[in-house]
């Protein structure tokens, strides 16, 4: 590993660990894509990391927010980290690539296909209480159907 990966890789563990920290499983290679997406019964919900602003102040914390929140939470947590962990990511993004790729953004996936997907255009420009509102919506309406 060269000095910049290194370095990289020092920056974005505090990223990561907000995340897995918080009950977020973290897949950082193809397989573990595809472990998961393959085997994964129920509602997964995905978010996809980033190291931007947007990730920061608002696509991490409201997912948090949101998942502890919630009365029912979905069966997995689970995350990628775009720009990272790019492998894995670009994988992820095939399960739903009829939407244009994204980051950060959340997708929940529902027994096999994409039931919703949020882009970065949906959190970037919200407050924190409207995304948290947003995905908890998402969440009580797929978790009880």
């Amino acid at each position: 590993m060269n000095a910049y990966e290194e370095y990289m890789k020092q920056i974005v563990q505090p990223m990561r660990q907000e995340l897995t920290g918080h009950g977020f499983t973290e897949l950082t290679s193809v397989e573990e894509v595809e472990n998961h997406m393959e085997s994964a019964k129920g509602i997964s919900f995905i978010v996809i990391n980033s190291v931007c602003g947007c990730a920061a102040g608002l696509a991490r914390p409201a997912a948090i927010e949101a998942i502890e929140n919630l009365t029912q939470k979905p069966d997995h947590l689970v995350t990628v980290f775009a720009g990272q962990d790019q492998e894995a990511t670009e994988r992820m993004r095939n399960y739903f690539s009829e939407v244009p790729p994204s980051s950060p953004s959340m997708a929940i996936w529902k027994d096999g296909q994409l039931a919703y997907f949020i882009p970065r255009e949906q959190i970037e420009n919200f407050s924190k209480e409207a995304i948290v509102d947003h995905v908890q919506g998402v969440l009580e309406q797929l978790v009880t159907s």
